[in-house]
């Protein structure tokens, strides 16, 4: 233990959001240098922790050091090699998100990719972290080994990747195929139904281990804790080794006496589902690229679509696996996915592997233009996964699932390349079927979903499009600010009528607008030029186009139902498929 190093982080002052650390290196090197992770792994955008870090100082044996800054995240201590070494340093933390720091009087959390110092050169060594100053009644939940009295990981990768929660918080227990599981819940309202969550929660993780056929990759920790912050408005989740940071809306959580499902909660219930597929698919099957991790740095792989897309595809089937939804209304959320990749332009422009490279860039910050040069890796990597699994089980024995656990046990469990997932599904299809995954991954083509799911006995057809839908607006919309647009889609009306993002619309052929599906209201019979009023940079300008007629709307949204009439063999297909 003498030879760890080791962080004492400090509940500073809660009212200004500090965080102070003290940091113990046992045996530096001369000149030590120290650096804090420009990104947490999981989220592909350099978020700049260090600009939150100040007032570092040094010490050894009683001596102050010098401190040089090297860059934006790194330091030099101007330090021999032959005595302890000790750091003090201030963090600020306000960012209530799965991935950064937050504490205020009510709560605490952090990842240590916000508060810990990566000790150059003593990476492999054994880390070890306390608490100090924990206000009176605050519990602490982590799934880092040990107790209050402190917390050891192996490695600093090991140490980055267990956050902390603190506060007054509701927690539960339940035991999935004989692992036990936790969930830690802070801000819920009193009618927070704890025990369902716990049930429901069970029901995901039972199926899951059982579809990886019982392997349970939370080696050296005591259980899986799921922690999740329940706020006015947000969703959203970032995977650890063995647990998972979430957060949602405190409305979607599940209430007493409220037994059905609403959409919120379902919608919670998909993201617990998600983050916990992604501890066989991200955390140990990984991209070859993240292997050893760079913290300094962006770590590019063009393999998202197969880790975050995959796993977005399996996280609602799971939820018909274990019996949460059944197959009409997994096949309504299935819809919404199909309708929001094929609704935006970029799809055309960006394959699903570019995507992958280009999230540190991109996908973590859209503009208004992303709809029409970007497509996302979690939306069409998983219909990707969908066609990739209705090819595999139309030609055969085979299915999705069995490449997923044909890779586990190709790659031991660990880094993944793409040659790794063609060679697996050319085992267990064919080699046509690998040509197709790669011609989806790399190309822009649509994908051939119409076809597969009605050789599953499902039925496609264009749903009705709203007003926004059929100009190829995306707007945000209030009684009180009125319509806002947010997003010109190429290739639509409204672009080659001149709407540009900002853009506020006030009115149509004469009439006040407060909601743009009141546009066509104001046409008289026979008439179909719409008129429109907006103001722009503080100038009031008119608009003119015409009123698209169906056939010239770029993409309606997809309705996906049971066929009534299919032939055994597809009733077959579609049962091994969906249960139904």
């Amino acid at each position: 233990m003498q030879h760890d190093i080791s962080y004492q982080i400090e509940i500073g002052d809660v009212h200004a959001h500090t965080f102070s650390v003290t940091l113990t290196v046992p045996r530096p090197r001369a000149q030590q240098v120290v650096s804090l992770p420009t990104w947490i792994p999981g989220s592909y955008l350099l978020r700049e922790f260090a600009r939150q870090l100040s007032r570092l100082t040094a010490q050894q044996g009683g001596v102050d050091v010098r401190v040089d800054q090297l860059d934006k995240a790194t330091w030099q201590l101007d330090c021999t090699d032959d005595a302890p070494l000790l750091l003090r340093y201030r963090v600020h933390a306000f960012d209530n998100s799965v991935r950064n720091a937050f504490l205020d009087a009510q709560r605490g959390f952090f990842n240590n990719t916000s508060l810990c110092l990566r000790v150059h050169g003593a990476e492999q060594q054994p880390h070890r972290l306390s608490l100090a100053g924990l206000p009176e009644g605050w519990q602490v939940a982590t799934a880092m080994p040990g107790a209050d009295a402190g917390w050891v990981a192996a490695n600093y990768d090991e140490l980055v990747d267990h956050p902390f929660e603190l506060g007054r918080f509701w927690q539960g227990e339940f035991t999935a195929a004989g692992v036990r599981h936790r969930i830690v819940v802070s801000g819920a309202l009193p009618v927070f139904d704890g025990p369902r969550l716990l049930a429901d929660a069970a029901r995901i993780c039972t199926a899951q281990i059982a579809f990886w056929g019982g392997v349970v990759p939370f080696d050296r920790f005591e259980r899986y804790t799921f922690f999740l912050n329940a706020v006015d408005d947000g969703y959203g989740g970032l995977e650890h080794r063995a647990s998972t940071a979430l957060i949602a809306a405190r409305r979607d959580l599940p209430r007493v006496g409220q037994p059905e499902i609403s959409d919120g909660y379902l919608r919670l219930l998909g993201l617990i589902s998600h983050e916990y597929f992604h501890s066989w698919n991200v955390k140990r099957l990984k991209p070859v690229e993240f292997a050893a991790l760079d913290y300094t740095r962006e770590n590019y792989t063009e393999l998202l679509w197969f880790f975050e897309g995959f796993t977005s595809y399996f996280d609602e089937l799971m939820l018909l696996r274990a019996g949460l939804i059944d197959a009409p209304r997994y096949l309504k959320q299935l819809a919404i996915t199909v309708s929001g990749v094929l609704a935006t332009p970029g799809r055309q422009v960006q394959s699903v592997a570019e995507a992958s490279f280009d999230a540190w860039v991109k996908y973590y910050r859209p503009d208004e233009n992303s709809p029409n040069s970007t497509i996302s890796y979690y939306g069409k990597g998983a219909l990707v996964a969908l066609a990739l699994d209705l090819r595999l089980r139309a030609s055969g024995a085979h299915t999705l699932d069995d490449v997923m656990r044909g890779l586990w046990q190709r790659c031991a469990g660990g880094p993944v390349s793409e040659a790794d997932i063609l060679a697996v599904v050319t085992e267990l299809g064919d080699a046509t079927i690998a040509q197709a995954l790669s011609a989806w991954v790399h190309g822009t083509d649509d994908l051939p979903l119409p076809a597969l799911l009605e050789a599953a006995g499902v039925a496609w057809r264009a749903d009705k499009p709203n007003v926004a839908q059929r100009l190829g607006l995306r707007v945000a919309e209030s009684a009180l600010t009125g319509v806002h647009v947010k997003q010109v889609l190429a290739g639509s009306a409204a672009q080659a009528a001149g709407f540009c993002a900002a853009d506020e619309v006030i009115g149509c052929n004469d009439w006040r607008l407060r909601r743009l599906d009141d546009a066509p209201l104001s046409l008289a019979a026979g008439k179909s030029v719409l008129r429109f009023v907006v103001s722009r940079d503080q100038r009031l300008l008119e608009l003119v186009l015409e009123w698209p007629p169906k056939d010239a709307v770029g993409q309606a949204p997809v309705l996906l139902n049971l066929a009534d009439l299919v032939t055994q063999p597809v009733r077959d297909l579609r049962q091994a498929w969906l249960g139904a």
